[in-house]
C-alpha cells in the first residue's frame, strides 16, 4: 500500500483498519500516522479498543474524536458504551449517556439497547428500567430481554415472571434467550407448576428441538427438585451435546446422587462422547462435600484413560477434592503438575494448606502466586486470613490484610474482618478484635460478634463477654452457643453467672424466711450433639 500510494486513500485506510482491530498495537500504529481520520476511522479505533485486553483506550479516543468536532453517530456511542459495561466503569458511562441525550441518538433503538446492556451489567437497575420506561414505543425483542438479564443478574427473578406477562400483552412473540432468562428466575423461585408450564410453552412455540433450552430445562427441574423429570428430557434427546451432558452430570452431583453421575459418565463413554473439564468439575465437588474420596480417585483415573488435558477448571476441581478429603500430598502433586493456573487453583491450594494447618505453607505459596504474576482476588485472601487465624501469625496476618487494602485495592468484607477478629482473638488481643468490630461497615454481623465471645471464654475476659452478649441480643441473635459461651467465660474465669449469684442469694432469703422475687432463667439451651462422617474403606 505505501508503494502504491493507498496508504493515502481514505476508503484504503479504512479497510486496513477494520482488519487490523484485533491486533490492537498495530492497528494504533496504523492510526497515529493518519493526518485527518474520519468518523468511521475513530469508531473502528473505538471498536478495536473495547474489545481489547484493555477497554479504557477507547475512552481516550472517544475524547479525541469529540475535541475534532466530528458530529458522533450510533456507532460511535455504542462501541464507546460497551467498553463501560466490560469495565464497569458507571460514571463514564452516565455522562456518556448525557451526551447521548443532548445529541439525539437516544432514539436509535441499538443505542438504547446498548444503555440498557450497561446499567444491567453495573446492576443500575433503577437506571435501566427508568430508561427502559422513558419511550416504551421504542423497545424492541432485545429491550425486553436485556431488562430480564439485568434482573436475572441481580436475582430478582420475580421480577422476571412479571415482565414476561407484560412484553405478552405488548404483543411480542418469545425467542430462545426470553425463555433462557425466564427459565432460569422460575428455577431461582423454586416453582414447579412454572416449570412445567413454561415447558409445555416451549413445545408450543417449538423451542424444545434448542439445546439450550433443553439443558436450561433440566437445570430448572433439578433445581425444583424434580431430577428424574430432567432426565426424562435428557433420554428423548436424539443428538446431544456436552454441554447437555455435563448439565445432567452437574445436576446429579448437586443433588447428591453422586452414583448416578458416575453411572452417567459410564454411559457418557460407551455413547463415545468425549468429556471436557467442566464435565467433572461439578462431580468432584460433590465428591469434595460429601468426603468420598474413593469416587473422586476412580474420576482422577477416568481423566488419565480418557487422556484429558489438565487444566486450570480440572486441575482445581482435583486440588481441591484431595485437599478437603485429606489427601494434601496428592493435592499438591496435582497442583504442581497442573500446565495452567489461574486464581481459583493457587486459592484451593491455598486454602487446602490451611485446613491443614500448615499456615506457614500457605502464605509461602501466597507471595510465591504473587511472583509468578498471578493476581489474588478477594476469596484468596480470605483463605490466606483464615489458614493465619487458624494458625495464629497474627504478624502475618495482618501484613496481608494491608496487602489486600493497600496494594490491590479491595474493599474488606464482613468475611474478612471475621477472619481478623477470629485471629486477634485467637492471640489473645481481645481489646484490639472489639476495636476492629466496632468498625465494621456492616454492624449487624452476629458472626464476628461471636468470633469475639469464644475469643472471651478461652481467655476468661468476663467483662467484654458481657458486653459482646448484650450487643447479640440487641441483634435478635438468639443462637443458643451465645449462652453457652458466656457460661464457658464465668467458669474459666472462676466466677458463677451473674443469675446464678443471684439465685444463690434468693435462696437464703428463703431459707431464712424472707420472700423473694422469682428470677428468669434462660430455656431451652440445648446443645446438639455434632457428627460426622468418613470414608473407610469406600465404606460412608
Amino acid at each position: 500500500m505505501v508503494k502504491t500510494g493507498l496508504d493515502c486513500v481514505p476508503f484504503t485506510l479504512s479497510k486496513l483498519l477494520v482488519s487490523s482491530i484485533h491486533d490492537i498495537q498495530y492497528a494504533a500504529s496504523i492510526f497515529n500516522r493518519i493526518q485527518n481520520p474520519n468518523l468511521f476511522m475513530f469508531n473502528t479505533m473505538v471498536r478495536g479498543y473495547s474489545i481489547s485486553d484493555d477497554p479504557t483506550h477507547a475512552f481516550r479516543v472517544f475524547n479525541n474524536l469529540r475535541a475534532q468536532n466530528i458530529t458522533l453517530d450510533q456507532f460511535s456511542f455504542i462501541t464507546t458504551l460497551k467498553a463501560c459495561a466490560r469495565e464497569l466503569a458507571i460514571g463514564t458511562g452516565q455522562g456518556i449517556h448525557g451526551i447521548v441525550v443532548r445529541s439525539g441518538q437516544g432514539m436509535f433503538v441499538n443505542v438504547k439497547n446498548t444503555l440498557l446492556h450497561f446499567y444491567c451489567i453495573s446492576s443500575k437497575m433503577e437506571d435501566a428500567h427508568k430508561l427502559f420506561d422513558e419511550f416504551p414505543q421504542g423497545n424492541d425483542l432485545i429491550s425486553w430481554n436485556t431488562l430480564m438479564g439485568g434482573y436475572l443478574h441481580v436475582s430478582q427473578p420475580q421480577v422476571i415472571v412479571d415482565l414476561f406477562k407484560q412484553m405478552c400483552r405488548s404483543g411480542f412473540e418469545a425467542s430462545v434467550t426470553t425463555v433462557l432468562n425466564l427459565l432460569s428466575a422460575i428455577g431461582d423461585l423454586g416453582s414447579y407448576l412454572g416449570g412445567e408450564s413454561l415447558h409445555g410453552y416451549c413445545i408450543k412455540i417449538g423451542f424444545c428441538s434448542d439445546l439450550h433450552v433443553l439443558t436450561a430445562l433440566i437445570d430448572t427441574y433439578a433445581k425444583n427438585g424434580q431430577i428424574d423429570l430432567g432426565r426424562r428430557i435428557f433420554d428423548g434427546v436424539a443428538v446431544k451435546d456436552v454441554v447437555l451432558w455435563n448439565c445432567l452430570v452437574d445436576k446429579y452431583a448437586k443433588c447428591g446422587l453422586v452414583q448416578d453421575a458416575v453411572a452417567l459418565l459410564r454411559l457418557m463413554k460407551l455413547e463415545r462422547m468425549k468429556p471436557n473439564s467442566s464435565t467433572l468439575a461439578g462431580l468432584l465437588s460433590a465428591c469434595a462435600a460429601s468426603g468420598s474420596v474413593s469416587i473422586g480417585s476412580c474420576i482422577k483415573d477416568y481423566v488419565e484413560e480418557e487422556n484429558l488435558v489438565l487444566d486450570a477448571v480440572l486441575g482445581t476441581a482435583l486440588v481441591d477434592m484431595y485437599a478437603k478429603c485429606g489427601f494434601l500430598e496428592k493435592a499438591l502433586d496435582i497442583f504442581e503438575s497442573m500446565e495452567s493456573k489461574d486464581v481459583k487453583s493457587w486459592t484451593a491450594m491455598i486454602s487446602g494448606y490451611g485446613v491443614h494447618g500448615q499456615a506457614g505453607n500457605a502464605i509461602r505459596l501466597f507471595y510465591r502466586m504473587e511472583e509468578e504474576g498471578c493476581q489474588p482476588n478477594e476469596v484468596t485472601f480470605l483463605a490466606v486470613l483464615s489458614a493465619c487465624s487458624h494458625g495464629g501469625l497474627v504478624t502475618e496476618g495482618v501484613r496481608c490484610f494491608e496487602i489486600m487494602v493497600c496494594k490491590y485495592g479491595f474493599v474488606p468484607k464482613v468475611e474478612h474482618y471475621g477472619c481478623m477478629v477470629d485471629l486477634l482473638g485467637r492471640a489473645g488481643l481481645l481489646e484490639e478484635a472489639h476495636t476492629l468490630i466496632e468498625s465494621l461497615p456492616i454492624k449487624s454481623d452476629a458472626t464476628a460478634w461471636r468470633a469475639l465471645l469464644s475469643a472471651c471464654r478461652v481467655y476468661g475476659y468476663v467483662a467484654l463477654g458481657e458486653t459482646v452478649k448484650r450487643v447479640l441480643i440487641q441483634l435478635n441473635d438468639d443462637h443458643p452457643t451465645n449462652s453457652m459461651l458466656l457460661s464457658s467465660t464465668y467458669a474459666i474465669a472462676g466466677r458463677l453467672p451473674d443469675h446464678t449469684r443471684t439465685q444463690d442469694r434468693e435462696d437464703e432469703k428463703m431459707v431464712r424466711g424472707e420472700k423473694f422475687r422469682p428470677v428468669r432463667k434462660e430455656e431451652n439451651l440445648i446443645k446438639e450433639a455434632g457428627r460426622s462422617t468418613i470414608e473407610m474403606d469406600s465404606q460412608g
